[in-house]
């Protein structure tokens, strides 16, 4: 069984998938605008759409003919709550190399 996370993850490694997102933040987008861009196949773009659905990125409904896709950043929330662990040790990491570097200065203009 795959979490939710490694799911969120490989969606977002490909970057069709990525431009794909990208397009759906500015708002609600057909299958067939969502392909525009791009020389892929409609099977290529559905199964790219299929992966993002999988891992709840995005929802499709029902509008007369269209299934209107758009993006869920419900998850994308979830993967931001993740990477702030990080973002906290690179700032921790970044903060005592300023320090080392003060240090070093200090100690270069005393002699």
């Amino acid at each position: 069984m795959t979490d939710q996370l490694s799911l969120t993850l490989a969606a977002l490694a490909d970057p069709t998938r990525r431009a794909m997102l990208l397009r759906l933040a500015a708002g609600t987008a057909t299958v067939n605008e969502l392909g525009a861009p791009f020389t892929l196949s409609q099977p290529a773009i559905s199964k790219h759409i299929k992966v993002l659905e999988r891992a709840g990125l995005i929802s499709r409904g029902r509008l007369a003919q269209t299934r209107p896709c758009r993006l869920e950043p419900g998850k994308l929330l979830e993967l931001n709550d993740f990477m702030d662990h990080f973002r906290v040790v690179t700032e921790q990491q970044m903060d005592q190399l300023e320090t080392y570097l003060s240090e070093l200065q200090a100690k270069g203009t005393e002699k």
